[in-house]
């Protein structure tokens, strides 16, 4: 996908730089398919801020994407493919023969006027979703489930792809984007092919009200604070932090320490990514 950059007409163009949209069709989303959707700000029932550095983004109306893909042996064509402000890859609306309308992920290589389709007899093809146990190895997947009928729920993010390693007995090994390996029951659903605009990693946004637009307000160093409001905080001039480790403003260990709590998956997970 090609990237289109601005002559350096402001200081915002200057590292501006904005994906170009070949594939998307401009046009108002399927009525039946979206509703409304309250921003809440990162705040909680109480209003007590539990998230920071959320707040100011733009009127969104929100798409109902077929994670599920249980629209089993029903073909159904691509009718376009559209732009979703709440993620960053795109999705399209495919017709299906009997007359229903869905969203779904848009994968890497879908055109308009493509047939997919969805259940244990569906072809490895791009864009069709099928059982783990149908999937030969080596298969690149995405929206992947971690129980049968629950829906994708790993790999969906923009440019993603999972891996097929292994089968053995009931489980599969998956290689997920973030370098895990990890053990998922064959029985479960994933759509064929890579994940929609891959070069959303290259983009510039430019300035800082593009990150406005999106809902992202300004983050504070902790050393820029008082000693009251951060544990970095206070000295004179550029100071180092004082710590031995980094913290976070209410003084929990930050950057690095491994925060995974028990989980009953952790015996599904062959290697961890790096980080974890």
């Amino acid at each position: 996908m090609a990237m289109r950059s601005y002559e350096v007409y402001s200081p915002s163009a200057q590292k501006q730089n904005i994906l170009r949209f070949p594939e998307v069709r401009e046009h108002k989303p399927c009525k039946r398919l979206t509703h409304g959707k309250i921003s809440r700000s990162g705040r909680n029932s109480k209003g007590v801020i539990t998230s920071r550095h959320r707040g100011g983004a733009h009127k969104r109306l929100y798409r109902e994407i077929d994670f599920r893909r249980n629209k089993f042996n029903v073909t159904g064509r691509v009718a376009s493919v559209e732009y979703d402000p709440n993620r960053n890859a795109y999705i399209c609306l495919v017709n299906y023969v009997d007359g229903e309308r869905r969203y779904i992920l848009h994968a890497r290589g879908m055109r308009i006027g493509d047939v997919v389709t969805s259940g244990f007899d569906a072809s490895i093809s791009t864009g069709n979703a099928l059982p783990l146990t149908k999937m030969p190895l080596g298969t690149i997947i995405h929206n992947i489930e971690l129980k049968s009928g629950r829906g994708g729920q790993l790999v969906r993010t923009a440019g993603t792809v999972a891996k097929v390693v292994a089968k053995e007995g009931r489980l599969a090994t998956l290689r997920l984007p973030s370098g895990e390996i990890r053990l998922v029951p064959q029985d479960c659903l994933a759509s064929v092919g890579r994940v929609g605009n891959i070069d959303i990693n290259n983009e510039g946004l430019g300035k800082a009200g593009s990150k406005r637009w999106l809902g992202k307000r300004p983050r504070v160093r902790g050393s820029a604070m008082n000693p009251v409001d951060h544990p970095h905080g206070g000295g004179e001039g550029r100071t180092s932090i004082g710590r031995k480790k980094p913290l976070t403003p209410w003084g929990h260990v930050t950057l690095g320490r491994k925060s995974r709590r028990r989980k009953c998956s952790n015996p599904l997970i062959l290697r961890r990514r790096k980080g974890s």
